[in-house]
């Protein structure tokens, strides 16, 4: 089995999985931006959102990180069992949902989407890429699921402190 670059770090420095649960999202959140803006920038918006799924699998395999694409989620509800219940379009390292959109404007219902199924796989952090926008900034949003980021996320650049 091959370890992505997060698990052999924590291998090497002797540490174990849970310890380092935080900082591993917000490096994995940071890869999934990083190569979400190379894309952005060499591609630009108005292709197909499959377009853009496909390369950024691609992208994030090459650096190294196991992407799940297209993720049929089964979950229960009230005593309900749902074998097809979403589609996830990428899972990251098992804990980052990654959901792409290519379309002008993003509407209220793409955050809400990402949060729900944040909540229904109990992950703490996804992010919602729109491809479409003219800038990267415009079109990325990190949605959270009761979570706190690492005090050195890279991600933590403009907020304020609480």
């Amino acid at each position: 089995m091959q370890l992505n670059y997060f698990t052999r770090r924590r291998r090497e420095r002797g540490e174990n999985k849970r310890e380092n649960n935080m900082q591993d999202i917000d490096e994995i959140s940071g890869s999934n931006v990083d190569a979400a803006y190379k894309i952005h920038t060499g591609l630009g918006p108005g292709l197909l959102e499959s377009v853009y799924e496909a390369v950024l699998e691609r992208e994030l395999i090459k650096r190294g990180l196991a992407v799940e694409r297209q993720k049929i989620i089964s979950f229960d509800y009230d005593g309900m069992h749902f074998n097809e219940g979403l589609k996830v379009d990428l899972l990251v390292e098992g804990i980052v949902i990654v959901e792409l959109k290519s379309v002008e404007k993003l509407a209220p219902v793409h955050s809400k989407q990402v949060l729900t199924y944040l909540r229904l796989l109990k992950l703490p952090v996804g992010l919602l890429i729109n491809f479409g926008s003219s800038t990267l900034k415009e079109g990325l949003h990190r949605i959270v699921n009761d979570y706190q980021p690492c005090a050195a996320s890279r991600l933590r650049v403009n907020q304020q402190k609480r």
